[in-house]
Formats: structure tokens, sequence, C-alpha cells
């Protein structure tokens, strides 16, 4: 069940649902108007021009009021707004259509787990042949909020709980990723083994 205006203005002022901070304009008849905070990230350069799933990734991290987002660039920024959901309650991120026209894709995972508390980190790309400027405070796009029909048995406790901020990827620390990383570091050691094997085998 989407939620409606009265329901989503009940629920803040019963402090159920956290959204900090929020203005009575920003609540849209079946969502909640976001805005564009004022930190931006860039994946850092490596020597080798190569990122992983399985490393942690470096990023440059500015605090202005403007960006300019050049032709073909991503960052990453992220909201005004501090939610907290509770553990009966998910929303979904969707970017304004009024900047899509300009050429600016706004995205995240699209999709904010019941339990999560934090800002919104947005994915922003510029498709357009023309440099775009960004500026903190100005509506980027609206949540909206369902309902579940029962409360989440494991309601979100992830690696991005509690981010603030425009926040990088943390895949790394991913379940598989980290037995990517265990096989890797154990490797030299097979490897050591391996060849001790065949000197063994040719005395």
């Amino acid at each position: 069940m989407i939620l409606s205006d009265r329901t989503i203005s009940e629920m803040l002022k019963r402090k159920t649902l956290v959204i900090e901070p929020a203005e009575a304009g920003q609540i849209q008849p079946a969502s909640v108007d976001i805005r564009l905070g004022n930190t931006f990230s860039v994946v850092d350069d490596t020597p080798s021009g190569i990122i992983t799933m399985n490393s942690q990734i470096a990023y440059k991290t500015i605090t202005a009021d403007r960006y300019l987002l050049l032709p073909g660039q991503f960052v990453l920024a992220t909201t005004m707004e501090y939610i907290e959901l509770p553990d009966d309650l998910t929303a979904f991120v969707e970017g304004r259509s009024s900047l899509g026209r300009m050429g600016l894709f706004i995205q995240n995972a699209g999709w904010v787990d019941p339990g999560f508390h934090g800002e919104i980190t947005l994915e922003l790309f510029n498709a357009n042949r023309c440099a775009i400027e960004l500026q903190s405070g100005r509506r980027v796009g609206q949540l909206v909020f369902a309902k579940m029909d029962a409360a989440a048995q494991n309601p979100y406790r992830g690696k991005y709980q509690g981010q603030k901020g425009a926040t990088g990827s943390r895949v790394f620390l991913d379940a598989d990723a980290m037995k990517a990383q265990e096989a890797q570091k154990a490797e030299p050691y097979r490897n050591m083994r391996k060849n001790n094997n065949i000197v063994q085998g040719e005395k």
C-alpha cells in the first residue's frame, strides 16, 4: 500500500517515520520531495586505471553548494534529508522528470529497505553535451513509501546503515568479495605447496 500525504504527515508527527530536515511543502500527494545535499564524491585515479569489486575504492570528496557536472561525468551525491524507516515500511527513490529532461540521470539502488537509517546516496550522470550546474538545496527526486504486510523479520542492518554524505561503494565488504579476498591471500601458499610437491617428486 502506497502511503498518502495524510498518513506521511501523521507518521512524521508521531516520529514513527523520520525525515530531517523537512518542510511541509515537501510533502506531495503520495511522496516526499528530497533535496540535493552539499557533498560530492568521485572515484580517485588508480595507477592501473582499474577498479574491482574485491578491493576498497578511493574517492575524492568535496563540500560545495554548487558543483559543475561535465558532459559524460559521473558523481556521487547525497540528499539533504536524513531518514529513518520503521521495520514495516519501505521506500522507492524516483528522480525528477524535469531534471531527466536536462540529461541528468539520477539513480540509486531505487529501493530503501525497511529499518534503514541514513542519508541517501545518489548516483548522478550527465548524459548531455553541456555541463550541468548542480545546486544544493534543490529538489532532485521523491521518496514514495509503501507499507508492508508485516514488519520485516530481518530489517536492514547492512554496510550502509547510518551513512551520511556522498558515500562510496562498499561492495568489497560483500560476503562473496570477502571469500575472493581470502582465496587470493591463500593462493601463494597453495603455489608454494604445489612447488614443494614437484621438487619432492623429482627427488
